[in-house]
């Protein structure tokens, strides 16, 4: 028998694909209990930039979290470490995170694991497995149009 933990969002995770000047894409994930939120995104904003080291760019979609005004304000409070700039209203073939999405979808897409821990513990592994490929993340630009030198 077959079943679903609970609702459609038992977790959330928000990743950052970045193509360095310095080597080859990197990817990092911060993953959050229920869905998205503006006190989410800066959490994860707050972490990338610490865990990258350098002032960020950052290409979003137009999730509404993204557009909240407390995150609007930490950005505005922040220019000198993020630079936001949108993608188009719907667009997810233009989003090459969205491709790292898939990719750790479709890697659990048989789990069933019985906690919200659990599915913690498989979503984190996926992504960190998904993150030592570095040809596949470079694929990930490339399929959006992008280069990565």
């Amino acid at each position: 028998m077959l079943r679903r933990l609970s609702q459609r969002r038992e977790l959330s995770s928000i990743a950052a694909l970045v193509a360095p000047l310095d080597g080859p894409p990197r990817l990092y994930a911060r993953h959050f209990t229920g869905s998205i939120h503006g006190e989410q995104v800066i959490a994860a904003l707050r972490s990338f930039r610490r865990r990258i080291g350098q002032p960020l760019v950052i290409v979003w979609d137009g999730l509404q979290a993204h557009r909240a005004r407390p995150v609007q304000e930490f950005v505005a409070a922040h220019q000198a470490d993020y630079c936001i700039e949108p993608l188009p209203s719907y667009a997810p073939e233009l989003n090459p995170e969205e491709l790292c999405n898939g990719a750790v979808k479709q890697a659990l897409r048989n789990a069933l694991p019985d906690s919200v821990q659990e599915l913690r513990q498989a979503v984190r592994r996926s992504f960190l497995r998904l993150g030592r490929q570095p040809d596949t993340l470079r694929h990930f630009f490339h399929h959006a149009g992008l280069t990565v030198n």
